[in-house]
């Protein structure tokens, strides 16, 4: 019996050390993480709202795609960034957090193949559907790849990126630029601008929308994306909001772990916009909207919530649970 177990003993041993290589290393991730080249095109407002692609310029972006571990057909969330970029900490930290529920992610960078490092002091340096865009040609890059199931493709935006996680389900965009290899399987937005008034903006794909927005948000107001969600809902849509009392703009952000002032940031927080004609106008004014408008103000308050990110996590582990079912 002693035998027996010693020499068990021996096998686990060695089968330890196997698995881990020389010496204790540790075996290299597989699948590793992938980066992956997005062609796209760059849009002015006019152009996306048109559908006019043959005067956009042409811009190859890349994106970070990580594997939970080996598996084909996995579902895969692309998650798309602010107006900071892809320094911000809310996308890094929800990917570790899908990548443990089994769940592939694609870390799109908008900005860095346009030469951009950052538009929060600036916003007119780029369109903001421009990334509406991106996120189309993201789902039709991730659609091709091996590994991952086209059936199981959702976003996740965050503020900016957020804006283009919610609208990228309307029909009337899907129909102009939408993906051609793969439908999105749903739409979660996190602290979006909803103060534009888009036309046909309840005719939205049959797709889930869930969006989060802290209370106390200065940046992008929840009042307005509680009124375009009602709205939706009223349309028979599958739409929802949550709220979380007292967060800021990117609760959800462990880097911003105080909560302050970006004195330099652009918010079009008190601006009505209205599309007209393929031009966004200020309600206001009755012209085409820019950012040196009057009701553009500087100046916005962030800051990590700790209870209200992980109030986030739990809905979107149970939401997604039931889209993707993954593995």
């Amino acid at each position: 019996m002693a035998r027996f177990i010693g020499a068990a003993l021996t096998l686990f041993i060695l089968t330890l050390f196997a698995s881990q290589g020389h010496a204790g290393e540790v075996r290299p991730k597989f699948p590793p993480d992938e980066r992956l080249n997005v062609p796209s095109l760059t849009l002015t407002d006019e152009q996306f709202l048109e559908g006019d692609t043959a005067n956009g310029v042409a811009v190859t972006l890349t994106g970070e795609l990580r594997f939970p571990s080996w598996d084909e057909h996995l579902p895969a969330v692309i998650l798309l960034h602010g107006s900071n970029g892809v320094k911000s900490g809310s996308a890094s930290r929800w990917a570790e957090f899908l990548n443990r529920m089994g769940i592939a992610t694609f870390r799109l960078d908008s900005f860095g193949g346009r030469g951009i490092d950052q538009v929060e002091t600036d916003q007119s340096r780029l369109s903001p559907f421009a990334q509406f865009y991106d996120t189309y040609r993201a789902v039709d890059v991730l659609a091709a790849h091996p590994r991952i199931d086209p059936s199981r493709i959702a976003v996740i935006g965050f503020s900016r990126g957020g804006s283009a996680a919610l609208y990228t389900s309307m029909r009337r965009f899907q129909a102009l630029h939408g993906p051609t290899k793969a439908r999105i399987a749903a739409h979660l937005s996190f602290y979006p601008a909803c103060n534009i008034h888009f036309v046909d903006e309840l005719d939205i794909a049959d797709a889930p929308v869930r969006e989060f927005h802290g209370a106390a948000d200065d940046t992008t107001l929840a009042a307005t994306c509680l009124d375009y969600i009602t709205r939706l809902n009223a349309a028979g849509k599958d739409a929802v909001m949550t709220e979380y009392p007292g967060a800021h703009h990117g609760f959800d952000n462990p880097d911003a772990r105080f909560v302050s002032v970006i004195q330099s940031a652009q918010s079009s927080r008190n601006c009505q916009r209205r599309e007209e004609d393929g031009k966004v106008l200020n309600v206001e004014t009755g012209k085409p909207f820019t950012f040196n408008d009057a009701c553009v103000e500087l100046g916005s308050t962030v800051g990590y919530d700790k209870a209200a990110t992980e109030a986030a996590q739990a809905t979107v582990k149970r939401f997604l649970t039931g889209v993707f079912r993954p593995n």
